[in-house]
C-alpha cells in the first residue's frame, strides 16, 4: 500500500460561520412536559491531541468482532486486536522511535493495524512523521487532526404553518422552504437509517426518544451529559424529529431512524465550538462500517486527513449516501469535502454558488435543544441536515438510488424559496414517485 504523509504541525481549526454561539431571547420548551430531574454536572472531557500521531502497518488477518469504538477516555478495549505480524511490527516501531501508545485498533475494511501513539517529550512530531514515512514497515503515517462542528448564531423569525398538531411547526423556516410537507404526503423516510457522526444527542428529548436506534460514545466512558450535546442534538432534530405527536418540530424525515455517533466533544470555555479529532472520527467510520446505516450526516469539517478519506471512500464504494456541510470559507479541499462522491451542502444565501454543491435552508433554524428544549440556531450543519432528512425520504421510495443520481436528483428539483435556489424535498419526491401516497 502506498505510504502516505502529512507534514506540518497541527492544522488550523474550522469553524462555520460565526464560532460564537447564542441562544435566541425566547427559548422555546416541550409543551406539558413534567420536569426532569437533573444529575450534577460531570467535569468536561477535553482530550489533548496536539502531540499525537496515528501511525499504519499492514494488518492481514482474519476480521475481528464487528464492534467498533474503543473509548478517547480508557483507550484500550477488549473490542481490537493485530495479527502476529502485525502486532510485532508496531512494537518494533514503538520501540526504535520511544512512543508511547495511546489507544490501538485494526481497520479491517483497509487491511491497517492502527495506534495513537505520542513522541517522547522534546521530540518534534513533525520530525518524527517524517522520519517515520520513509520506514518500511510503516503503511500510514500522520498527525492526529482536529475537526470542528457548524454552527452560527440564530435569529428569531418565522413562518405560519398549521398542517400539523406540533405546535412549533408554523416557526420551522426550512421545513417550509423545502416543501417537507408535499413530501411527506408521500413518503416519512420509514425503513431508513441516518448515521449522525457529531456530538451526542439528548436521547430522552421527547421529539427525538422514539427516533433514535442506537447511540456509540467514541469520546468516553462516562455517562452522557446531555446539556452538553446541544448540536448533535439540533442535526437530530432537524432530520428526524417525531411528527403529529403533540410535540414541537416536524423532522424532515419523521419515521426514519437515527444512529448516533458521538466523536465530538465541547471544550468547557463558554461558547466554545465542539470538536473532534481523527481518533474518534475514524472510530465512528469504522463503526458506521459494520451497520445498516444509508445515510451518513457529518456536519463537520477540517483539514485533509489521508486515513479518514480512506475509510469514508470505503463507505462511499458501500453504497452509502455521505452528506457533509461546506466550511465558512467555501474551499473544499479539506475532510470530508475532499472525498469524491461526498454530497456538499451550503447554508442558502450564505457566499458564492459553487458546481456541485447542494444548497438548503441554514438561517434561523428552529430545532431541538438538550433537556427538551427548542430553539433556534444557524449554520451549513443545519443545512445539511435538511439534505440528510431529504435523503431518507427518498431512498424510502428508491432504496438502490446512488449518490450520484441523488444529487442529481435534487440538483434538478430545486426552487427558488425566500429569494434563493435550494432543495425542494416535495418536487424531489414528486418526480421520484409522482402517484405514489404516503404511508
Amino acid at each position: 500500500m502506498k505510504r502516505l504523509l502529512i507534514l506540518g504541525g497541527l492544522a488550523a481549526l474550522i469553524g462555520l460561520g460565526a464560532q460564537t454561539r447564542a441562544q435566541a431571547t425566547t427559548t422555546l420548551q416541550a409543551p406539558a412536559q413534567p420536569a426532569e430531574s437533573t444529575q450534577p454536572a460531570a467535569e468536561a472531557i477535553t482530550p489533548d491531541s496536539s502531540r499525537d500521531i496515528l501511525l499504519a502497518v499492514a494488518n492481514p488477518l482474519s476480521a475481528p468482532p464487528a464492534r467498533a469504538g474503543s473509548s478517547l477516555i480508557g483507550y484500550a478495549s477488549s473490542y481490537y486486536g493485530a495479527g502476529q505480524k502485525a502486532a510485532v511490527r508496531m512494537q518494533a516501531i514503538k520501540q526504535r522511535y520511544n512512543l508511547r501508545e495511546v489507544s490501538s485498533w485494526p481497520i479491517t475494511s483497509l487491511g491497517l493495524y492502527c495506534a495513537v501513539l505520542q513522541p517522547a517529550p522534546g521530540v518534534s512530531r513533525d520530525e518524527l512523521v517524517s522520519a517515520l514515512a520513509d520506514d518500511d514497515g510503516v503503511e500510514l503515517v500522520q498527525p492526529v487532526q482536529e475537526f470542528s462542528v457548524f454552527s452560527a448564531n440564530a435569529a428569531d423569525k418565522h413562518t405560519p404553518l398549521s398542517s400539523y398538531n406540533d405546535p412549533y411547526v408554523d416557526m420551522q423556516r426550512g421545513f417550509i422552504a423545502t416543501d417537507a410537507a408535499s413530501a411527506q404526503a408521500v413518503t416519512q423516510g420509514r425503513g431508513v437509517v441516518v448515521a449522525v457522526v457529531d456530538t451526542g444527542v439528548d436521547t430522552r428529548h421527547p421529539d427525538l426518544k422514539a427516533r433514535i436506534l442506537d447511540v456509540h460514545d467514541l469520546v468516553g466512558e462516562t455517562q452522557a451529559m446531555p446539556g452538553s450535546d446541544s448540536h448533535g442534538t439540533e442535526v437530530a432534530g432537524i432530520i428526524a424529529a417525531g411528527s403529529n405527536n403533540h410535540q414541537g418540530i416536524v423532522g424532515m424525515a419523521p419515521k426514519a431512524m437515527l444512529s448516533i455517533y458521538k466523536a465530538c466533544w465541547y471544550a468547557p470555555t463558554v461558547g466554545a465550538t465542539a470538536r473532534c479529532n481523527t481518533f474518534t472520527l475514524a472510530k465512528a467510520l469504522a463503526a458506521i462500517n459494520n451497520s445498516s446505516a444509508r445515510v451518513v450526516n457529518l456536519s463537520l469539517g477540517g483539514p485533509a486527513d489521508p486515513l479518514l478519506s480512506k475509510m469514508l471512500l470505503h463507505l462511499v464504494k458501500q453504497g452509502r449516501i455521505v452528506i457533509a456541510a461546506m466550511p465558512p470559507n467555501g474551499q473544499l479541499d479539506g475532510f470530508p469535502n475532499d472525498v469524491p462522491g461526498v454530497l456538499v451542502v451550503r447554508s442558502s444565501g450564505a457566499g458564492t454558488v459553487m458546481p456541485g454543491v447542494l444548497s438548503a435552508p441554514g438561517d434561523d433554524i428552529l430545532t431541538t435543544q438538550p433537556n427538551g428544549r427548542y430553539d433556534f440556531t444557524s449554520g451549513s450543519s443545519m443545512a445539511t441536515a435538511h439534505v440528510s432528512g431529504t435523503a431518507a425520504l427518498l431512498l424510502s421510495l428508491s432504496p438502490s438510488m446512488d449518490a450520484g443520481a441523488l444529487r442529481d436528483l435534487l440538483q434538478r428539483t430545486s426552487k427558488v424559496s425566500d429569494g434563493q435556489l435550494q432543495v425542494n424535498a416535495g418536487a424531489a419526491v414528486d418526480a421520484l414517485s409522482p402517484s405514489r401516497r404516503s404511508n
